[in-house]
């Protein structure tokens, strides 16, 4: 069970902090409820541009200044932006936790985007996009998220377009972080080896001085969704294909099913059904896989894979033929047995990564309003049913729910 302190200041600003006592190192970061679904049409990238400024010079600090900060201590800090979120957290000796603590603080309410590091920032994130576009396997990712959610926020990349990336000034980002900084929608969690009294003392000094930035912030809501049907030629030697749709957000109480359902299909394990079926029994990918990732109002579901371009047809029948087999055949009492014990272990070793469980901290606490001790998350585990797992694969995994995106490599 994860055992943690919470305490909330009047500024809304939330600290967590979790004590593990057999680790010298200290793992700590803001996690604010901002990402890319809450930029307007014309700020389509800014919440990772942003990410990427806030390394740039603050009120107090150059570049240079914050990069040396933690570096020197033999310390890391890094940053990310998803649809729903950013980060800004370092790992470094806990001796050192207070040099992280003010500088964070330092990056995420006084970044000043100065315009002659903006420009050499916004030829990095070009770059990026680049990068990704070079690589079919992470560039269908995100164009799948366009297939699913159309014109929504959700559906646009993380990254925006070169159009929207060479446009943005100082200003901007100014203008998005008033629009959509609250101080009561971030946290600032950590775990270490510090008690929590000496966590709490040095947030004292560090955020209960900062200003309440409060009131609401509105996200537009995700439109009704509708099967779609993608080919695209593209200069590769390999085909890539994705089979998804959407599913559950955060607060449905399906969710935990659905996760050991995708488990069952596609997990992280090598026995998953569509690794023994796809990879091993026919050798026609290197990587197959399914994924699931709820958001705070829906969700979305994908299988990947990449294979020959004449062995498309085949292992997409293959794939439906697994979907299948979960719609129409319960599993048995033995099946389900190793379901559960499989994701429970999993996310009893999850657990152990004690980066991520600081990060699980902030983003649990901003989207569920808590944090699911392990034994709740096992409870619901072992309630799921064989009935459940099917009547969910007869609602999200139908080929009337799926979309397909292909990339084809093109005819020479």
């Amino acid at each position: 069970m994860i055992d943690y302190d919470i305490h909330e200041y009047p500024n809304g600003i939330r600290l967590l902090h979790k004590q593990v006592l057999h680790t010298k190192i200290a793992h700590c970061g803001f996690m604010l409820d901002v990402g890319s679904r809450d930029e307007g049409p014309h700020q389509q990238g800014l919440a990772h541009f942003w990410e990427h400024m806030a390394f740039k010079g603050t009120r107090k600090r150059k570049s240079f200044h914050i990069l040396n900060r933690l570096e020197t201590v033999g310390g890391e800090l890094n940053a990310y932006t998803t649809k729903e979120k950013i980060c800004f957290y370092a790992t470094l000796l806990s001796t050192h936790f207070e040099r992280a603590f003010e500088l964070l603080t330092d990056l995420t309410f006084n970044s000043t985007f100065p315009g002659r590091e903006l420009e050499k920032e916004r030829g990095v994130i070009l770059e990026e996009m680049s990068m990704y576009q070079d690589a079919p396997e992470d560039a269908i990712i995100d164009d799948f998220d366009t297939v699913v959610f159309g014109e929504h926020p959700l559906g646009v990349n993380i990254l925006g377009t070169r159009a929207s990336v060479s446009g943005f000034s100082s200003d901007d980002f100014h203008a998005f972080y008033n629009e959509n900084v609250r101080t009561d929608r971030l946290v600032f969690s950590s775990v270490s080896n510090l008690p929590f009294k000496e966590v709490k003392r040095l947030a004292d000094k560090f955020l209960a001085p900062l200003p309440a930035r409060l009131g609401p912030r509105a996200r537009s809501g995700v439109g009704p969704y509708a099967r779609k049907m993608q080919l695209e030629s593209r200069p590769i030697t390999q085909a890539h294909c994705l089979v998804g749709g959407t599913a559950y957000p955060l607060a449905d109480a399906r969710r935990i099913p659905f996760f050991m359902l995708n488990n069952i299909l596609g997990g992280p394990g090598m026995n998953s059904r569509l690794n023994l079926a796809v990879r091993e029994k026919y050798g026609l990918v290197y990587t197959i896989d399914s994924t699931y990732s709820p958001y705070t109002d829906t969700g979305m579901f994908g299988i990947y894979f990449g294979t020959e371009g004449k062995q498309v047809k085949r292992t997409l029948g293959l794939v439906q033929k697994e979907l299948k087999l979960l719609r129409d055949k319960t599993l048995t009492t033995t099946q389900l047995h190793v379901a559960k014990n499989q994701l429970m272990g999993q996310l009893a070793m999850s657990e152990e990564s004690n980066s991520g469980l600081m990060q699980l901290l902030g983003k649990s606490t901003l989207d569920l309003g808590r944090v699911e001790p392990l034994s709740e998350i096992f409870g619901q585990i072992e309630h799921v049913t064989a009935a459940l797992l099917r009547d969910m694969a007869n609602e999200l995994l139908t080929e009337e729910h799926l979309s397909v995106l292909q990339y084809l490599p093109e005819e020479k």
